[in-house]
């Protein structure tokens, strides 16, 4: 059986929490339903606030970041694979390709509302 986990439901769970250090996340690849590997995970982003993770920044495409894009992915969009301990995302590579990206150079303001309706909308993630 694959041992899927909500992002939701690991916040949910107080009697026996699961904890994951960012360092063992970063690096890791996301794949989708179908096996198909969609890219890595390059950075997580935190709301210093609240302490929670607001966006996985998927890298996608290049060579040795060459040409790479990036991706800040809703957490909420994300599954974790405990089986094959790796994260999910319910998406197709021609959707990713179509997603708003930015590159290694011209990271945008992740603070900003619109910017942030606007990723949440492509993902169908609520904020």
């Amino acid at each position: 059986m694959n041992d899927m986990i909500k992002p939701e439901v690991i916040s949910a769970v107080r009697r026996s929490p699961i904890v994951l250090s960012a360092s063992s996340l970063s690096s890791d690849d996301v794949y989708n339903p179908k096996g198909e590997k969609l890219g890595s995970i390059k950075d997580l982003m935190l709301d210093i606030q609240s302490g929670k993770v607001c966006y996985a920044v998927l890298s996608f495409g290049g060579f040795l970041s060459l040409g790479e894009k990036l991706f800040a992915v809703p957490w909420s969009a994300l599954t974790v694979d405990t089986e094959n301990k790796r994260l999910v995302m319910d998406t197709d590579e021609e959707r990713l390709k179509n997603a708003p990206g930015f590159d290694t150079d011209n990271w945008p303001n992740m603070a900003d509302a619109t910017w942030e309706k606007t990723v949440h909308g492509y993902y169908g993630t609520t904020y």
